[in-house]
Formats: structure tokens, sequence, C-alpha cells
């Protein structure tokens, strides 16, 4: 697991600028966070002046503050800074549903999702006043990246006083060999989907047990098989449950195949069902 010493979010003077801003001034509270703030564009007194406004009316920051200001290509500037400021989490606004265009040729969000050399929180319920999280969905799919996935949701779930996990285990359907086509195959099918629900979870609650019980305290802890397609299921389950946050393992390398013929997280950045954190 690790933790989030130092924060970066992108600024764009757009309409939520200002809930951005709030946002990450809380988050940067919560986790203890350092604060970087990068604007893609040149730096003009006005432009200052506009941002301290911003912050003042915002949370009082209880760490350090770094406003950066640099031309040039925005996903290759905020790479940059989050190499060279060592940033251990990422914030990037986004659109809940792209556009086919967007999806194609990929929006900055997705570009900057798949490159970035840290975790990356896609938000899209910012707000000035805060909205409690109440409800974290985590993947608990079997990959080698899950159990760090898993250990870093409860310490996100200590740092947002979040009372509800959800661990979710992805079964596709390749996986049940049984097909319904009469009353005695729908039993085989039945009996076989509890045979692997039952293996998930036996499997998510070893990773639990490597997972200190203060970090656990206080929260109620749920595990959930369901089956279908990765990445379309989460984010469908996450949507249905009302989720305030999706916690996801990061995507593999992806090629120009993955965005022709979409899988696993594919399907969440097209269409995000709520906030999404995305572990490195």
């Amino acid at each position: 697991m690790h933790s989030f010493d130092k924060i970066l979010i992108g600024i764009a003077f757009s309409p939520n600028i200002i809930a951005n801003i709030h946002e990450a001034v809380r988050l940067a509270n919560m986790f203890n966070s350092e604060l970087v703030c990068v604007h893609v564009g040149e730096k003009t007194p006005e432009k200052e002046a506009q941002l301290e406004e911003i912050f003042e009316k915002a949370p009082d920051l209880h760490s350090k503050k770094t406003l950066v200001f640099q031309t040039g290509n925005p996903v290759d500037v905020i790479l940059e800074t989050c190499n060279t400021q060592n940033i251990d989490l990422l914030i990037l606004g986004a659109l809940q549903k792209e556009n086919i265009y967007k999806y194609y040729v990929g929006s900055i969000a997705r570009i900057l999702t798949r490159k970035a050399p840290c975790s990356v929180l896609l938000l899209i319920k910012h707000s000035v006043e805060r909205v409690p999280c109440k409800h974290i969905v985590v993947n608990g799919l079997q990959d080698p990246r899950t159990e760090e996935t898993i250990q870093t949701s409860f310490y996100v779930s200590q740092g947002l006083s979040c009372p509800k996990i959800t661990i979710v285990e992805e079964v596709t359907q390749q996986e049940i060999h049984a097909k319904a086509s009469d009353d005695v195959s729908l039993r085989k099918m039945k009996i076989e989907k509890e045979r692997i629900s039952n293996r998930e979870e036996m499997r998510v609650k070893d990773i639990l047990t490597h997972i200190p019980e203060e970090n656990k305290n206080g929260i109620s802890i749920k595990t959930q098989s369901i089956f279908g397609k990765r990445g379309y299921s989460i984010g469908h389950y996450a949507r249905v449950v009302r989720a305030d946050l999706l916690i996801m393992n990061a995507p593999n390398k992806t090629t120009i195949l993955d965005r022709l013929f979409p899988h696993d997280m594919e399907y969440i950045l097209s269409e995000l069902p709520t906030d999404v954190l995305i572990v490195k």
C-alpha cells in the first residue's frame, strides 16, 4: 500500500475550478498530503490573484501548497510534474460520459489514466460543500495487484471516514461451463456459480487477514461475487448500489485494439459510474 503523501491537481480556469480546488484541499487535509496545483498555461498576475482568492475561500490547507504554471502539451506537462514532484495521487476532473470521438481518440483524462506513474482519482461529483463518502466499492478480481488495491481501499476509507466497503469479485461467464438449456442444466449452473462464489469469497477473506485490524476498525465489510464482463459488471454494480467511490487496479498496457474492442478498464473510463480511484 502506498500513502498519498503528495497530491497533484490540474487546474483549468473553467466553471468547475472552485469545486475542484475545494475537493483537492479537503483530500490533502484528509490524507495529510502536500498539494501541488498545475496550470498548463502562461503565468500572469491575474491568474495568480484569482487562484489565491479561491484558496482563501476554500478550507484551510494544513500542509504545503505549490503552484506550478507551465506552457506546453497538457499531458506532457502533467506527466512531467508527476515525475519531478514525486506525486502519489493525481486528481483529474472527468466527463461522466464521453462521446464517440473522444472514445476513439482519447481524452486527456483517458491518456493520463494510462500513462501516469501514480494513482489517479477521476472526479465527476466535485462539490464546493463536502459530500460524505458512505460506500466504497473495490475490485476483488484474481490478479497479482488486487491485494494492494484492497489494502489501499482501507487506507482511503479511513481517510474519508467511509463506513462501508464492498469487495466485488468479478467472474467471467467463460468460467461457467454448465449451460442452462433445461431444469437439470439450470440447477448445475446454479451449483457451479455457488461453488465459484465460495471460492472467490475464501480468496478475498484470505487477503483481508493480511490487513491490520486497526485499518478495518469502524468499517462494515461485504464481499460480493458478480458474473459478467469485467469492468462493465463492476461499473454497473457500483451504479446500482450508488457507491460514492469505485476503486480499481490500474489497467494493463493497452493497444489500439483495446479501444476498438473495449474490456476491463475501458468500460469504466467510457462511462464513469461514480468517482473512480485507479491504484498504481
